[in-house]
């Protein structure tokens, strides 16, 4: 009996630590503690409006600059390609910053697209340029002709 008595009595125990575990947990949680005091004393920095007024302009300058350089690195993308003559229309190629940089990584990314679609390659010229039906390279004699058709 001693043994029923001793395991009964360990057994309220143990459940009796767990549940003050628990409400200890719960009571941590609830418990809010703030990490910064609220101190509606401190103002937040405001500027004047004339102040705020030239800064938008100022970044409205370089917001146009930004987008000038834009476009003319968007021209220069494009004669590059041009000068190349590998492609028929130089808009072919995607803009990408690096091709203005590095000539060779253009290079590669050009002979790359022509392997993908060669059909955007530029075409050259072979033979004569005048090409077609063209008459033979003898004289006209227009007396034999009148000669023909008089008689």
């Amino acid at each position: 009996m001693s043994d029923e008595t001793t395991t009964e009595a360990t057994e309220p125990v143990a459940e009796a630590d767990d549940t003050a575990e628990a409400d200890d947990e719960r009571v941590s949680e609830t418990v809010d503690t703030p990490d910064e005091p609220d101190t509606e004393e401190t103002e937040p920095d405001t500027f004047t409006r004339e102040y705020v007024e030239s800064l938008r302009q100022e970044n409205g300058k370089y917001r146009q600059r930004a987008q000038r350089a834009d476009e003319l690195a968007q021209r220069l993308h494009t004669e590059l390609v041009r000068a190349t003559g590998k492609l028929a229309d130089p808009t072919d190629l995607p803009f990408d910053e690096d091709h203005l940089a590095d000539a060779a990584k253009m290079a590669a990314a050009i002979d790359d697209l022509l392997t993908r679609k060669p059909h955007l390659a530029a075409r050259r010229p072979i033979g004569e340029i005048g090409q077609g039906a063209t008459a033979s390279g003898t004289n006209v004699d227009l007396a034999a002709i009148l000669r023909g058709k008089a008689g």
